[in-house]
């Protein structure tokens, strides 16, 4: 049987608002004690009226416009009809036959290959969050367990892919890219640990020959990159195995073990006419004026791969560079603010990189709660480039500059630490280290380089690194043709 294999994604993702979609409880339920941010709208009890929120509309729309949807101008809000003990309603808010945005794509890239893939979007709709199960012991042994309903309510967009990914891989890295774009927008944190962002996928294995479609099956609730492309390979060769034997794939859903990484049956799959999908009753329609859309179009930010595109042209960055800051929109930020400050981009670069996020890391400070500004930080690489201070004390005056909060001239003047570039005091220097090394003097007359790199470092060390090393170079070279002539 020549075959294809055939994927498609249910992405959740929480928006970044402060209340939940239909009523003023609090979206900040991390660490949160249980049922605290409840009332009688998300517990839905009788009488409780929901009011749909402004901001939740205005997110879903940005991420719709990003992914090329097009905006249906009246949408409805549904019922969807399901009974489990994390959802108090039994039954969640949610679009159903008209949503909130239809066909768009998003176009993901390998960069390693230069090669771009364009994955259709079916449909974007709004919804509301179920809460959450906890269970003492395996799930399905549970002597007791408990729900947290702090999460219901919370508002989610579900982004409905084609099925148009072809493997495993592309299925990863599709959520990378999608994840990466709703942080870069500020409509999503993109926590996949916390729940911030779900995926579902199906995944079923075509026929070439005849393009008849074989039956798919859907894995539940992925919470990370990795799982999602180990459930779908497992996935993929469970189904392979069934259909060589001459069995028949069977239309369920499906959970992934993480644990023992298989994926193992839950239910049957359910279709739209189990939900019993009906207009939800105490919502009006949903109608977005043109206004709103051209607003929110308009302050739309340069996207990921234009500023990747635009930082390699600019700046001349690596690929990997750019996909960096691209990735992570406040380092770009930070990078650029510098950039427009200090000329020598490659140097820059080196620094925020390498040394910055190096003594960032060991402090567990994220960049954009950097104590050292991007005007600090030039201002340290200007004294280098100046010749005030070497490269390793800037080093170290960095990490001072982190952990103090001071600026690198403040430093420099409290602990007198100048770069030593005075002729007279270098040779005086020298002098000294001459005395105290005479074996390597004689290796450096017999034309040993290793010898003049040996007495380059004890001048630096007896200077604890302060000396200019170009100048004590040059006036070893010239003590090194006195003794020659």
């Amino acid at each position: 049987m020549s075959e294809e294999v055939v994927i498609g994604l249910e992405i959740h993702i929480q928006l970044l608002t402060k209340t939940k979609l239909f009523c003023s409880c609090s979206t900040d339920y991390i660490g949160k004690e249980p049922n605290l941010n409840v009332c009688p709208v998300c517990l839905g009890l009788p009488g409780s009226l929901p009011v749909l929120n402004k901001k939740a509309i205005e997110l879903a729309v940005k991420t719709a416009l990003v992914l090329n949807c097009k905006i249906n101008r009246v949408s409805l809000f549904h019922r969807k009809n399901y009974f489990y003990p994390d959802l108090p309603k039994n039954y969640q808010i949610s679009q159903y036959d008209f949503p909130l945005a239809e066909n768009g794509y998003l176009e993901i890239s390998y960069p390693e290959v230069r090669k771009n893939i364009k994955v259709g979007i079916i449909r974007l709709h709004l919804e509301e969050d179920a809460g959450k199960l906890i269970h003492k012991g395996e799930i399905t042994r549970a002597n007791h367990s408990w729900v947290d309903y702090n999460r219901t309510g919370i508002p989610l967009a579900e982004i409905v892919t084609k099925p148009e990914l072809h493997s495993p891989e592309e299925a990863q890295l599709f959520l990378i890219q999608l994840r990466n774009l709703v942080k870069y927008l500020g409509v999503c944190d993109g926590n996949m640990e916390e729940g911030s962002l779900r995926c579902d996928a199906n995944i079923s294995i075509r026929d070439k020959k005849t393009g008849a479609l074989g039956t798919k099956t859907e894995i539940k609730n992925l919470n990370s990159f990795r799982s999602v492309r180990n459930a779908l390979e497992f996935e993929l060769r469970r189904q392979k195995k069934i259909l060589e034997q001459g069995g028949r794939i069977i239309q369920e859903t499906r959970h992934w073990n993480e644990e023992k990484k298989i994926t193992v049956p839950m239910r049957s799959k359910e279709e739209a006419p189990d939900y019993r999908y009906f207009p939800e009753p105490d919502l009006l329609p949903l109608r977005i004026e043109q206004e709103m859309i051209e607003r929110i179009n308009k302050n739309i930010p340069e996207l990921p791969e234009q500023r990747r595109k635009r930082l390699i042209k600019e700046y001349h960055l690596s690929e990997k560079d750019a996909q960096m800051y691209t990735d992570h929109s406040t380092l770009g930020d930070y990078f650029e603010q510098a950039a427009a400050l200090f000329p020598d981009k490659k140097m820059l670069n080196n620094w925020i990189k390498v040394e910055l996020l190096g003594y960032l890391s060991k402090k567990k400070i994220n960049i954009e709660h950097s104590p050292v500004s991007p005007e600090r930080l030039v201002g340290l690489l200007k004294l280098i480039t100046q010749g005030i201070i070497t490269g390793k004390i800037g080093k170290s005056i960095l990490e001072r500059m982190i952990s103090t909060g001071q600026e690198a001239s403040q430093i420099i003047q409290e602990s007198k630490i100048k770069q030593i570039n005075d002729q007279e005091e270098i040779k005086k220097i020298v002098d000294i280290i001459f005395k105290e090394h005479n074996d390597s003097i004689e290796d450096l007359k017999s034309g040993k380089e290793k010898a003049l790199n040996y007495l380059i470092g004890q001048v630096m060390r007896y200077t604890k690194g302060r000396a200019k090393p170009e100048l004590v170079r040059e006036i070893i070279k010239k003590k090194l043709n006195l003794w020659n002539t």
